[in-house]
């Protein structure tokens, strides 16, 4: 099995990379989203909640999160 661990990061920085990799598309640029603690499953423990998102931005920004969210994990507050 050849994957990588997702790496951990706070919902602040969670938020953060969605929003920067979200306004680097020129049709994702106006999505407002949140992010959101979920129970812990197989693929994740947190979630984007897209809104006001304009219907040709829907696949690009659903996609942008997808690979966000393949890459971190919410990281377990001490």
């Amino acid at each position: 099995m050849d994957f990588e661990a997702k790496k951990p990061a706070t919902l602040d920085e969670i938020r953060w990379r969605v929003a920067r990799a979200l306004d680097r598309h020129p049709l994702c640029r106006n999505v407002q989203f949140d992010v959101v603690s979920i129970p812990r499953s197989k693929k994740s423990n947190w979630t984007i909640t897209l809104q006001s998102v304009a219907p040709e931005a829907l696949w690009e920004a659903s996609d942008i999160v997808a690979d966000i969210q393949d890459a971190y994990e919410l990281a377990v507050a001490a």
